[in-house]
């Protein structure tokens, strides 16, 4: 082998460990959160369809949004950003309707994964778009009866084992039952109150964790973050859907798992 051929050689291997280790950073999910939101909001913009005559429709009212966080400091990192800012659903809220869409109820959840999965397009995260009515069919109509939400401790000590609930402005949940601040005013009475002092589930959850309201137009009930220290999450059907700080809330299902730090309840809806 002449040298010519011996250097052509040397550079096609350093060029494939070169191109290799390119591949493995982009398969890492190393971009930074906000690089990450946006490339997920530009994501959802490929969706836009034109219906003709100029005018443009997003043909989904639900998305889900798997992100890759290959550990709990990276997922605080992307949650901090979300919060930090307008949450991701206004984001593509507001991108759609920049683009001439019409944008009703739109349905956003967020759950992370370790690693990308089979099938995904993007290697920092998945999308994955539905539509709650079929295209031609009539829309369901809300049912004239709001519903009765029922909790039960799965995980933790509350003050009772289970609560129940009649459509209300506001359910709020945490550590303790009121909840006062240094000067011993009064700022919190939670509805739902883990026992202070209840054992190591019990500190995960903090005083102010969340809130449950009622949204009478849609006869659901949402559940929001009020800034805990170990977050909010919902549990369903096996899979985590985070509820970031200063979204709109998520809306619960029956059968759903709320979880508060490391302790849990479980929901259960019953028409009245």
């Amino acid at each position: 082998m002449s040298l010519l051929d011996k250097a052509r050689e040397l550079e096609a291997r350093i060029t494939g460990k070169l191109d290799h280790s390119v591949g493995e950073f982009m398969q890492s999910g190393a971009r930074e959160p906000l690089e990450v939101v946006h490339a997920i909001v530009a994501a959802v913009q490929e969706q836009i369809q034109s219906s003709g005559r100029g005018r443009r429709v997003f043909p989904f009212n639900t998305i889900a949004v798997a992100i890759v966080a290959t550990a709990r400091d990276a997922r605080a990192r992307f949650e901090a950003v979300v919060a930090d800012g307008p949450p991701l659903r206004d984001r593509i809220a507001a991108s759609l309707r920049s683009a001439g869409c019409q944008v009703d109820d739109l349905e956003v959840t967020v759950q992370f994964e370790a690693k990308p999965k089979r099938g995904w397009t993007h290697p920092d995260f998945h999308l994955e778009f539905a539509r709650d009515i079929r295209p031609g069919a009539p829309a369901p109509k809300p049912s004239p009866k709001p519903l009765r939400l029922e909790l039960t401790i799965v995980n933790g000590a509350a003050e009772r084992g289970s609560y129940r609930f009649e459509p209300s402005a506001r359910i709020d949940l945490g550590r303790c039952i009121e909840v006062r601040d240094d000067r011993h005013r009064l700022i919190r009475t939670n509805h739902v109150a883990f026992v202070e002092g209840g054992g190591d589930v019990n500190q995960t959850v903090s005083r102010r964790h969340a809130h449950l309201a009622y949204d009478a137009a849609t006869h659901a009930f949402r559940l929001h973050d009020d800034g805990s220290e170990r977050g909010t999450s919902i549990v369903r059907n096996g899979r985590t859907v985070s509820v970031p700080r200063g979204a709109r809330g998520v809306r619960l299902a029956a059968g759903d798992e709320i979880v508060l730090g490391d302790a849990r309840l479980r929901v259960e809806l019953v028409e009245e």
